[in-house]
């Protein structure tokens, strides 16, 4: 339901859109994602995750990296896959479609039998988020709309960076590398990243950006586990 606080997530009820179709999965009524502790308590729903088992790494190497080091761009890409939430007792799973385009985002969060149950847009004039009971809500940014919204926070600012497997230039970050050259992990803004479950190089002429990329990513920061599962993932040029 809206949150009772107008500032600074700010609850607009009298007219809502529908929420838009984002892919192949239908849209259909669901409750609120703030019940997501008692919804989405799905653990066979990760089940496949069991060939995607963290790989023993031994990190050969640690780097410090700066604010400024890096240009400060993430390329676009569009993922499907699947995402697990935990903090405490409550939990949640679904899929989630992610089309992030440098200037705007867009996330489609699913329940575990393919319906839409919310969507979250960032774009230059800020973030909204719909549920599927037409309820909307917008903020500055992506990690306060979720967290006063779904009660956790979905910290995009790095994770847009993170899910390629380097880190955000605009905050200092620690970054572990394994025997492989791999990052194995990255530490950044409180949160850690840890890597795993990467696909093997299948051809010698397959970019090693490509074949090399994680499917696997484990965040975890005071209490909050975020595991993702990439799927599919296509390179979106701006």
């Amino acid at each position: 339901m809206p949150c009772a606080d107008s500032q600074p997530v700010r609850p607009v009820t009298p007219v809502c859109p529908k929420l838009k179709n984002f892919g192949r999965f239908p849209l259909s009524s669901f409750r609120s994602l703030r019940s997501w502790h008692v919804v989405f308590l799905a653990p066979a729903f990760f089940l496949g995750c069991a060939t995607l088992a963290p790989e023993e790494k031994n990190v050969a190497s640690t780097v410090i990296m700066e604010p400024g080091a890096l240009e400060a761009k993430s390329a676009g890409f569009r993922l499907i896959g699947r995402v697990s939430v935990k903090e405490g007792r409550d939990g949640f799973s679904g899929g989630v479609q992610w089309r992030h385009m440098q200037d705007g985002d867009q996330i489609l969060l699913l329940s575990p039998i393919g319906q839409a149950v919310g969507q979250i847009e960032r774009s230059t004039d800020g973030v909204s988020l719909i549920t599927a009971e037409q309820e909307h809500y917008y903020a500055d940014n992506v990690e306060e709309l979720t967290e006063r919204v779904l009660g956790w926070r979905l910290p995009l600012s790095g994770l847009q960076y993170w899910v390629q497997g380097t880190n955000s230039p605009d905050t200092p970050s620690e970054i572990d590398l394994d025997i492989m050259g791999r990052v194995a992990a990255i530490r950044q803004d409180g949160w850690e990243i840890a890597y795993s479950g990467y696909s093997p190089v299948v051809a010698a002429e397959t970019p090693q950006s490509e074949a090399e990329r994680a499917r696997l990513l484990t965040l975890n920061r005071n209490g909050l586990r975020i595991r993702l599962v990439i799927d599919e993932w296509n390179t979106v040029n701006d």
